[in-house]
């Protein structure tokens, strides 16, 4: 019985949120839940760790506890003793994945939109009018010759 495949991890159920515009009756009573909650997995005298290493999904931001769940959880991990004292494959851990995030290759630098140039601070217009920056640009563009004053002299030429 070694090659049979693991038990199927159950999964909660939560009530749905009375919203307003169903006129606070909700369309369905429950809906199915990303995970048990930190008081159910704790009503079995487990710990987060160790339920995830079992299988069992395990939602941390969700607060209430529900007797369906909790009696649910009950009766899988009679189920998943039974299994495992019969040569049955352990489930897979259900740890929360890790995200890697891609850079984008066609974006070298924020500066390329509007938005992404004013986050940066390019837009601003703290120095583009001062004097400073004026002769500093002019004296530049003299010394690559990128504009007619670099070419024309005072005794003209």
């Amino acid at each position: 019985m070694s090659g049979q495949e693991p038990l199927q991890t159950p999964t909660p159920t939560v009530n749905t949120v009375k919203l307003r515009i169903y006129g606070g009756v909700p369309p369905r009573e429950t809906k199915i839940g990303k995970g048990f909650s930190i008081g159910e997995i704790n009503a079995l005298g487990l710990t987060v760790k160790e339920a995830r290493l079992l299988g069992i999904r395990v939602d941390t931001r969700r607060k209430t506890t529900h007797e369906e769940n909790i009696n649910l959880l009950r009766a899988w991990l009679a189920k998943l003793k039974e299994h495992l004292e019969a040569g049955g494959a352990p489930p897979k851990p259900a740890f929360a994945l890790t995200l890697q995030a891609k850079s984008d290759p066609g974006r070298v630098f924020k500066g390329k939109t509007m938005s992404g140039r004013k986050m940066r601070g390019l837009l601003a217009i703290k120095y583009r009018y001062t004097h400073h920056k004026k002769w500093k640009k002019k004296q530049l563009e003299r010394i690559h010759k990128r504009r007619h004053e670099a070419t024309r002299h005072k005794g003209g030429d």
